[in-house]
């Protein structure tokens, strides 16, 4: 029988804590660097997508009036066109965001020995994501704030754009990647807090594995909704493996399932039941999707072995949408 995995139960799905393969790569040393090489290979790849022209340096072009400031008159732009434009920033924009991480201990999984960028577990992908977003926020010069909770309110910074500011934020996301956790979470619960402490209009963005000890999923919603109050626009990443936690990917040998937050166990065969946990695990996607839907929620359910460009594009999205 093998031993020393674990699971947490979103009301039936079981979330798999186990060794996996090493991949070589190199370990997370400065989140900083890592989060600028990732958001470089984004814009790099946009020039192929739609988003086209769509610059993450700053908000957009405006004409030069006489006697303005020649400090933001960008050069290169004048080269081409023999026109003066200046780059619209911080002061023309009013995008504040707010990021959220859930630090429970389902978002722990799997167990890595050191955070790699192509060998992260659910909590590692969010904190690269989220620093990735800093780096994108700060090129526009837009604020940012961040949230972060287990089974209690851990950190909480309002929106801010100064470089003080994202440092700070950052050192907190850093510490994210060297934590383990065997705390459990009722979510509903500090989101209605993180929704009363966001008092001016922002993006939300929520980095959650939805995985849930409560059965009352009304309270969830309930407090997703919560977010909503004050127009603020919420997106829900909803951050799993797909190898292991959607498609229950493991050898038939036996093996021992624990809940990491209530200690629970069961052994099983996983191709016993591979087929039907699928199904189960397809119509609670699908149930989210909806609900979601029904509240005015974007949802993405994010696979942490896919990267970190659909989390950046629902960004731009998003910041279209909103401003």
């Amino acid at each position: 029988m093998t031993k020393g995995l674990a699971f947490a139960k979103p009301f039936f799905i079981f979330d798999v804590l186990m060794n996996l393969s090493q991949i070589h790569s190199s370990e997370i040393k400065n989140l900083d660097i890592l989060a600028k090489q990732v958001v470089e290979g984004f814009i790099t790849g946009m020039h192929k997508s739609p988003f086209h022209g769509f610059s993450v340096e700053f908000s957009e072009h405006k004409l030069y009036n006489n006697g303005e400031s020649t400090r933001h008159i960008d050069w290169k732009l004048f080269a081409k066109t023999e026109k003066l434009y200046t780059k619209k920033y911080e002061e023309e924009t009013n995008l504040r965001c707010h990021i959220i991480i859930d630090n429970s201990a389902s978002m722990h999984y799997p167990i890595v020995k050191k955070q790699e960028i192509n060998h992260l577990n659910k909590v590692g992908f969010s904190a690269v994501a989220a620093a990735s977003l800093l780096e994108i926020l700060k090129r526009q010069r837009d604020a940012v704030g961040l949230s972060i909770y287990s089974d209690n309110y851990e950190y909480y910074a309002p929106e801010k754009g100064s470089e003080r500011h994202r440092a700070m934020l950052l050192h907190q996301l850093e510490k994210l990647l060297d934590a383990s956790s065997t705390k459990g979470t009722n979510t509903y619960q500090y989101l209605h807090e993180i929704a009363e402490n966001i008092h001016r209009r922002s993006l939300i963005f929520l980095f959650t594995d939805m995985f849930q000890t409560t059965k009352n999923k009304d309270q969830l919603f309930e407090a997703l909704r919560h977010l909503k109050y004050n127009k603020h626009e919420v997106v829900l990443f909803h951050t799993f493996d797909g190898k292991t936690e959607f498609n229950l990917d493991f050898d038939n040998s036996p093996k021992k399932f624990v809940d990491v937050e209530t200690g629970e166990e069961i052994n099983i065969y996983t191709q016993n039941i591979q087929e039907k946990y699928t199904l189960l695990v397809q119509s609670y996607f699908k149930e989210l999707k909806t609900k979601c839907l029904q509240y005015k929620i974007d949802y993405v359910p994010v696979d942490i072995n896919r990267g970190f460009n659909e989390v950046l594009t629902t960004y731009l999205v998003s910041r279209r949408k909103f401003l």
